[in-house]
């Protein structure tokens, strides 16, 4: 028995999760001498198999067997472990609370062990999370007092950081910077645990993309990339891989963005709840530069689902589309009700939040040519950019008070603005901004009577766009003449013809024709064409081409042999669902608990988590309780 646990221990060293799954799946936990060990062991290896659900049912097994063995300190620890697990993955706050209130009462105030230095640490990040800055700053001071005190080296690191972000937020952005380049110097020395190391790297680079330092941001994810190949486990290397995402998306190329995106969301499905929404907007983000239109809308309401704010994408994709009324109404009401979901990507405070929803409406209403609400979103811009200068944030300010310029008719002051805009982001090294800034400076050119330098920035836009992988968007910079895709007159829409000539498919678009064998896919697309609008099942198309419908839709008179497979992975495993309801317990108790202590706020947080929740489970079940694949 004991040289199992030997055999698991060394495996995991090794950071090979299968096999010491292997030798620990030989040993039943139950009649275990040290069934403490191999339960501790099985969430470590569960974890790094990304096996999550397993993970934190092994924690959670573990705080029951030591509460049956009377240990409370031991008790409380795997507690802790429990909600620092959930907190990281899951994005519901509401089971974190409940598992941290459980490690409380059974530890002694006046003692400090670890499992004190544990909870200060995820209580951190719980009210950070929470947009609760006074209570996340006491507790990043304590984990760190704590931490000190009991040699928990991830309380240090994990305070400090915490602390760092708080400061920059109060406003102290240079102290606050230089607290998160010593704990960077830290982690480069190796001696923190992989595990908080790669979370530690995500948040350094979490808090440059929010301040639009890229490069900083640039800076640290290369640093990571380098530092995760052979030590990234878990949900961490698919981390590694959305950072790399939002690095491209600035730099380009496009092509490799996308690549990196979708590998994260494949790595990352298995891993993230709520939170993978943060992977699925990227790559929206990504497709609609590449002018990948229907990819993007994809990605952002697949986000959507996941109770992730698709903004400002979603709305800059209703005016690449050409509604630019549609696109004016969502940017206005994601900048009145800003995304407060917990993220550490994404905190829900602080006007930086709002920064990128700004630029967004400024290049909206730019475009219909409201110089009122252009005008608004520059100045609320330019008072960020005050308090948080550099970056994209005063690139951001300085376009959008050209725009607001050009707009007033002052094409002067709006040539100084987007001059300025150009260089920050010529610096910064972000192509595609750049590309941007030169089509509003042409514009302005031109109204100042200056077409030769004009026609050079859009030529120079166009030449940038290309080379970064935006092709649709290099062709509209390309043509002078051509208006922008939110102004097209609704009656220039081009007339086409998709019709099947005996064995042969007569495609026409736009004056161009083509005659090509009538295909299995063509029928496919008939039968969407015939019904626009309406969500079909891959499977009801299978169905309609071999002349029978959906298994659950088959009468009586329809032979088994006709019905098509029902096949693709459940969208949620009977385990995650398990472990869902069990969630949803917690989160009743975090309700009645927070309605004792009359937490509004709480409570309305802990409700969110609910409604996330549910919609889940209602996502993953069909008709008659079945299971919904994807």
């Amino acid at each position: 028995m004991t040289g199992d646990l030997s055999s698991a221990r060394a495996a995991l060293e090794r950071g090979d999760w299968a096999n010491a799954l292997e030798a620990l799946a030989l040993i039943d936990d139950h009649d275990a001498p040290d069934r403490s060990a191999a339960l501790e062991l099985r969430a470590r290896a569960a974890y790094g198999a990304g096996e999550f659900e397993a993970a934190v049912q092994a924690w959670e097994e573990l705080h029951a067997h030591e509460l049956d063995r009377g240990d409370r300190v031991a008790a409380a620890q795997a507690a802790a472990m429990v909600a620092m697990f959930l907190m990281m993955d899951t994005g519901l706050m509401a089971p974190v609370r409940g598992w941290l209130r459980t490690a409380d009462r059974l530890l002694d105030p006046k003692t400090v062990t670890p499992a004190h230095a544990l909870i200060a640490m995820t209580r951190t990040y719980e009210r950070f999370m929470c947009g609760d800055l006074d209570a996340a700053r006491e507790w990043s001071a304590r984990a760190i007092e704590l931490g000190e005190a009991t040699g928990t080296d991830p309380a240090i690191v994990i305070g400090r950081v915490s602390s760092a972000r708080v400061r920059i937020y109060d406003g102290d952005l240079e102290g606050g910077l230089a607290q998160l380049e010593e704990v960077g110097a830290f982690l480069m020395t190796g001696r923190a645990d992989p595990l908080t190391t790669g979370m530690m790297y995500c948040e350094l680079i979490c808090a440059a993309q929010g301040l639009g330092r890229h490069d900083m941001a640039s800076e640290w994810t290369e640093v990571m990339e380098r530092w995760r190949h052979g030590a990234a486990f878990g949900g961490i290397h698919g981390r590694c891989r959305v950072h790399r995402a939002e690095v491209l998306r600035i730099s380009g190329p496009c092509d490799e963005a996308e690549a990196e995106a979708l590998g994260a969301c494949e790595e990352l499905r298995p891993w993230m709840r709520r939170e993978y929404g943060w992977p699925l907007v990227e790559l929206g983000n990504i497709r609609l530069r590449r002018g990948d239109l229907a990819g993007a809308e994809d990605a952002f309401l697949e986000a959507h689902q996941h109770a992730w704010s698709p903004q400002p994408g979603l709305a800059l994709l209703r005016l690449e589309q050409g509604d630019a009324d549609a696109a004016s109404e969502m940017i206005a009401d994601a900048i009145a009700h800003p995304f407060d979901s917990p993220s550490k990507e994404r905190p829900p405070f602080g006007d930086l939040r709002l920064a990128p929803l700004l630029d967004a409406q400024s290049e909206i209403e730019y475009a219909r040519g409201n110089a009122e609400a252009c005008r608004d979103a520059a100045t609320r811009l330019a008072s960020i950019a005050d308090r948080f200068p550099g970056g994209f944030v005063s690139a951001w300010s300085r376009l959008a008070a050209g725009r607001a310029d050009l707009l007033d008719g002052d094409p002067v002051a709006a040539i100084g603005h987007c001059r300025a805009a150009l260089e920050a982001w010529t610096d910064l090294g972000a192509p595609y901004e750049a590309a941007t800034a030169r089509l509003v400076l042409a514009a302005a050119l031109e109204r100042s009577g200056n077409s030769e330098s004009a026609h050079l920035e859009r030529r120079s836009a166009a030449s940038g766009l290309a080379a970064f992988g935006a092709a649709r968007r290099a062709g509209v910079a390309a043509d002078d003449s051509a208006p922008p895709p939110s102004r097209r007159s609704p009656g220039l829409t081009p007339t086409a013809t998709f019709a099947r000539d005996g064995r042969m498919r007569i495609v026409e678009f736009d004056g161009a024709t083509a005659t090509l064998k009538d295909l299995k896919g063509f029928r496919y697309i008939t039968r969407l064409l015939a019904a626009p609008g309406r969500e079909f099942h891959v499977l009801d198309l299978v169905a309609a081409e071999h002349g029978v419908l959906r298994p659950e839709h088959v009468s009586a008179e329809v032979p088994a042999s006709a019905q098509p497979a029902d096949t693709g992975l459940p969208m949620l495993d009977d385990e995650a669902r398990a472990a869902y309801r069990r969630r949803l317990g917690e989160i009743d108790e975090d309700i009645e608990d927070a309605r004792r202590a009359n937490d509004l706020g709480r409570i309305e947080l802990a409700e969110r988590d609910r409604e996330y929740l549910i919609a889940e489970l209602s996502r993953a079940v069909g008709l008659s309780g079945r299971s919904r694949t994807t």
